[in-house]
């Protein structure tokens, strides 16, 4: 049995993770998806993310999710940590309680590999990683016009993906859901008491 490790913020879910995702689970075999969000701490610290829902909520987010998917699972393994481990130690963790992954994530982050990650070599020829080619992105261009790219390229799967979902982000849905949130609370300060009920009947009216 094998697994793919798809770590990020999940700030909140969108569809675009569930169906890459399970798209990528079919692609590879693998037996499931692991889902693991990182904690709100490193969200807001380091990645300075206009707002974040906190550990909690992401988690029950994905479990919601995940059980109506069954190749998607998630765990709460980053969250329960001390400090954000890094992904290494993650996938190390995850191989000792009998889940051995691959790494899982969208082109976008394939440069970062370089600058912005720990223990790459390690992560690439112990685990494996599975890159989905996203937003007319050739990896394939990208691996090759980079030098230490290239020195990993037999470690690295890739995976192009349908067009469908490129377009939705998570960063979108939090600024909808934080335009949503002010029209909410100003559309209540005119209206009177007895119509705090109104958003539950503008919702029934859709």
């Amino acid at each position: 049995m094998s697994y793919l490790f798809f770590g990020g913020a999940f700030n909140p879910p969108t569809k675009a993770h569930i169906y890459l995702a399970e798209y990528a689970c079919k692609k590879t075999n693998a037996t499931q998806v692991i889902f693991m969000p990182t904690k709100m701490t490193y969200i807001a610290n380091e990645q300075a993310k206009n707002f974040a829902f906190s550990d909690q909520q992401r988690y029950d987010m994905l479990k919601k999710i995940c059980d109506n998917h069954p190749l998607l699972t998630v765990s709460d393994y980053e969250l329960q940590a001390q400090q954000q481990p890094r992904t290494y130690q993650t996938l190390c963790a995850l191989k000792d309680r009998g889940y051995p992954c691959k790494l899982l994530f969208g082109s976008d982050k394939l440069l970062e590999l370089q600058t912005g990650w720990k223990h790459v070599e390690e992560i690439a020829k112990e685990f494996g990683i599975v890159c989905m080619e996203r937003n007319e992105d050739d990896c394939q261009k990208m691996i090759e016009e980079n030098a230490y790219l290239s020195s990993l390229k037999q470690y690295i799967e890739i995976i192009p993906t349908p067009n469908e979902y490129h377009a939705i982000s998570s960063t979108d849905v939090r600024q909808q859901y934080l335009i949503a949130k002010q029209a909410l609370m100003n559309m209540k300060e005119m209206l009177p008491d007895e119509l705090e009920d109104l958003y539950a009947y503008l919702k029934n009216e859709e």
